[in-house]
């Protein structure tokens, strides 16, 4: 797959990893901005089947540095969100909007994940 075609199907690109779609059907479903909180909440109840009450802290902590450093960023250079680090604030764009019928195909191809993804 050359460059330019990688670039014109974010989507695809972005799917490689369960937490990006997960992060992607979560802020597509919603149709609001979303915390990193919230996204971890859904990661670890899309992923790891339990609630946040059940997690070790040290995973939860290892999850929000995955979204904060590598996923998070991954997404952004896509312009399907915005990220605002200082206030952990995720916000959908119009691109993103655009995109929800690929979204809504890659979720439903992942038999793990429930959809809606609800928080």
């Amino acid at each position: 797959m050359s460059e330019g075609s990688t670039a014109s199907h974010p989507v695809l690109d972005l799917s490689g990893h369960r937490y990006r779609r997960i992060i992607l059907a979560a802020l597509a479903d919603e149709q609001r901005p979303l915390t990193v909180n919230d996204l971890t909440k859904a990661i670890i109840k899309h992923n790891d089947n339990i609630s946040v009450m059940e997690i070790p802290e040290g995973r939860l902590s290892e999850l929000q540095l995955l979204l904060h450093h590598v996923h998070l960023p991954k997404i952004e250079s896509t312009r399907l969100i915005t990220y605002n680090q200082d206030r952990g604030l995720v916000e959908p764009t119009e691109q993103l909007d655009r995109l929800q019928p690929q979204i809504s195909t890659l979720i439903e191809a992942d038999s793990a994940i429930e959809s809606p993804v609800e928080l």
